[in-house]
């Protein structure tokens, strides 16, 4: 190969690095911001999914206290992790009538 094409490939090369090259950096040059992460207010509840069941214990034999509907505001208690390795939460449920007064709370395992 002479030296001419040798000269040509080299800067064609060049030119083609610095012209598609910026192409995959971020507007700006080379800065990225992080993207915010959106933490779990405490103040706000947890709704229940369905065919949620409010355990008496973080145990699968537990005994059932309440089966939740679909929506049911949960009060975030504790998180606990079994010996066999699943995932529970301690709630608060807030059970009775607004309307007619009789509000009680209710704690108890719900499993994730």
């Amino acid at each position: 190969m002479n030296r001419s094409t040798t000269m040509m490939l080299r800067w064609s090369w060049l030119l083609g690095v610095s012209l598609f090259g910026p192409v995959a950096l971020p507007a700006g040059g080379a800065e990225r911001r992080l993207p915010q992460i959106r933490r779990h207010q405490s103040s706000d509840p947890l709704l229940s999914g369905d065919d949620c069941l409010l355990q008496g214990s973080p145990l699968v034999a537990a005994p059932v206290l309440q089966r939740l509907e679909i929506g049911t505001p949960l009060h975030l208690l504790r998180r606990w992790r079994s010996e066999d390795g699943s995932d529970w939460i301690q709630v608060q449920v807030a059970t009775g009538s607004v309307l007619s007064g009789s509000v009680e709370q209710q704690r108890g395992w719900v499993h994730r």
